[in-house]
């Protein structure tokens, strides 16, 4: 038998299979790479404006407390050498008085890059999904995103605060107070259930991903299903990517560029299994099943007139002389 007789024979006894490549040809056939770098590239270019509130936030917060200024700006004096210590505390003044110009600007910019973040997001998800991005104006549009916008963030914050109030350290917190703060065993469960609530916060995340930011409703059910397979292998993506990042970072080509680096490799292959998990959901039986099929094009009757011409003086001589001939022959 054939390899490829073989393969399609697999694919038709493992429906999950057929599944797992019909998603990934949808994945190519969409671009999923293609839009999983552009979101990547908003990502990015949000990061800057977003340094520049937390900058202004810390300025209100050291205005309004001039003892964590003193030692801030002392630090920062005894850190650096001679006559840069001054500068640079006279660089901190400066950034503290524009403090409320740094935030606007930043605030402008963060609400610009999201925008466009989601733009492009809810247009990928909706590639996947195989559908046409509605026609609509320009503010309401943006309007829209602004919508989805606040709802995503909404459930990565709630989605952060089960991870946060069942981390490591308050779980840490809890073993010491029944005694068991030195049990290998009670360590190996905390440590499982903290994955398994992170697969869950995640599963969360993904369900409002898939289902809620493309521009069409779309089917919860399968969703959740694909949000699932999702958590799981973004969980797994998370404590690979943890251990390679510190590994990177102690060198001193990462200190400097791994950050960045860090988080363009880590929103792209994030993005990449976002963009997955809704090809799979798109191919799921039941979606398939009820996928709107394109109407076929126009069709232009045209009649056809043929005319047919009698025969003209010379074609009548000829065939009556043929005649005669076979007559008197």
């Amino acid at each position: 038998m054939k390899l490829k007789e073989r393969f399609e024979e697999e694919r038709l006894q493992r429906p999950w299979l057929d599944h797992l490549i019909t998603a990934a040809m949808q994945y190519q056939s969409q671009r999923g790479d293609f839009f999983a770098a552009a979101v990547t590239y908003f990502t990015v270019l949000a990061i800057f404006p977003l340094l520049m509130i937390s900058f202004s936030i810390a300025g209100f917060v050291l205005v309004t407390h001039p003892e964590l200024l003193s030692t801030a700006q002392a630090k920062i004096s005894n850190a650096a050498p001679g006559a840069m210590g001054d500068q640079l505390k006279t660089i901190i003044d400066q950034a503290i008085n524009s403090r409320s110009t740094v935030g606007a600007i930043g605030l402008l910019g963060a609400l610009y890059a999201g925008l466009g973040w989601m733009a492009n997001f809810r247009a990928a998800l909706t590639e996947q999904w195989l559908q046409n991005p509605p026609k609509m104006s320009f503010i309401k549009a943006k309007l829209g995103d602004l919508v989805a916008l606040l709802g995503l963030l909404s459930t990565l914050i709630f989605s952060v605060a089960i991870t946060a109030v069942t981390s490591g350290s308050l779980a840490e917190k809890a073993l010491s107070l029944v005694g068991l703060e030195h049990s290998i065993v009670a360590a190996v469960l905390i440590k499982v259930v903290g994955i398994l609530i992170g697969v869950l916060a995640s599963w969360l995340l993904f369900v409002y991903i898939v289902a809620r930011l493309p521009y069409e409703p779309v089917t919860l059910r399968s969703a959740a299903r694909a949000a699932l397979i999702a958590a799981v292998v973004f969980e797994i993506f998370k404590q690979i990517a943890t251990l390679y990042l510190r590994s990177v970072l102690h060198s001193p080509a990462g200190a400097v560029f791994g950050p960045i680096i860090g988080i363009m490799v880590f929103a792209f292959f994030t993005y990449r299994i976002a963009l997955f998990a809704t090809a799979w959901a798109a191919t799921a039986p039941e979606n398939v099943a009820l996928a709107t099929v394109a109407p076929p094009g126009t069709a232009v009757i045209e009649p056809r007139i043929q005319v047919r011409r009698g025969m003209g003086v010379i074609e009548a001589t000829a065939v009556v002389g043929a005649g005669v001939l076979v007559a008197f022959g």
